[in-house]
């Protein structure tokens, strides 16, 4: 989930960057051809540089043909020594059908100190028919404009962890790493394309198998302040990588584990509990 619920990319509070790049990654996971309903629920723990920084908490229930989607993040601990505690959340609901999700809405709010920002954005056929942000972004001259053809043909940022897999391989073939996802979040259109690297063997409660191990890359579309150092850092990053892992009785893939390189060193978001009913 890449929830971006705060002004894109500012420098002056680094740990935006964290946020929304973790979000932007979760945002890139997975595959789905569920084959049963299925409910998960995944706990995060978040760390930087080997300390504890925050958690996440994702929840999916999945049927034939629709999806439920929530997740909440907090950041706490180490964060607190260099920003004022966030924490955030976000749900998305839609049906499961052709190649990739088709949303129905999405919305997220977040929290930082004492200031609050909310996101709702309404979908049809894969295009952002309706976006209402509070309190709106006070315009920049040097962002980039989103245009009509930017809300179009694209996922938002927590319906994105179950992209359809056009592949006739099973939840392990290499090929569900090797694509690009067009994320919108509202405020700015971005690419993250995610390429194979290879596959482990991974445990922890509720979870033992096999995972993927996917590159990934930021790629910005529109939305985005170009001369912002942050921008530049994230799309020069070369050490992102997604583990994605297989929900047993299903073909889907969810975030296992995300390595991200943050100005301040490795950032790690993994799953410390793992529960199917």
């Amino acid at each position: 989930m890449r929830i971006r619920l705060s002004e894109p990319f500012e420098p002056e509070q680094w740990m935006q960057v964290l946020r929304r790049s973790c979000g932007a990654v979760l945002a890139m996971a997975c595959a789905v051809f569920p084959a049963r309903a299925a409910d998960l629920r995944v706990d995060y723990r978040i760390t930087l540089a080997g300390l504890t920084l925050g958690s996440a908490e994702l929840k999916a229930k999945l049927d034939a043909d629709r999806y439920d989607l929530r997740m909440n993040a907090q950041l706490t601990g180490l964060a607190g020594l260099f920003t004022a505690s966030g924490r955030g959340g976000a749900v998305a609901t839609g049906s499961l059908g052709g190649n990739r999700p088709l949303s129905s809405g999405f919305s997220a709010t977040g929290k930082s100190g004492s200031s609050e920002r909310t996101v709702q954005m309404a979908l049809a056929a894969g295009n952002a028919s309706e976006i209402r942000i509070e309190p709106p972004f006070e315009p920049r001259p040097d962002r980039v404009p989103i245009e009509d053809e930017h809300k179009k043909g694209i996922l938002d940022p927590l319906s994105a962890v179950l992209g359809v897999v056009a592949t006739k391989g099973g939840p392990g073939d290499p090929a569900n790493c090797n694509r690009t996802l067009p994320v919108f979040d509202g405020t700015q259109r971005f690419n993250v394309v995610l390429t194979y690297a290879s596959k482990r063997r991974v445990q922890k409660p509720g979870f033992s198998g096999e995972v993927l191990v996917c590159n990934a890359r930021y790629i910005p579309v529109a939305g985005h302040r170009p001369e912002r150092w942050a921008v530049k850092f994230m799309q020069d990053n070369r050490d992102i990588a997604v583990w994605l892992a297989p929900v047993e009785g299903t073909r889907v893939l969810v975030p296992f584990r995300i390595d991200l390189r943050t100005y301040f060193g490795i950032s790690v978001v993994e799953a410390e509990r793992w529960a199917l009913e």
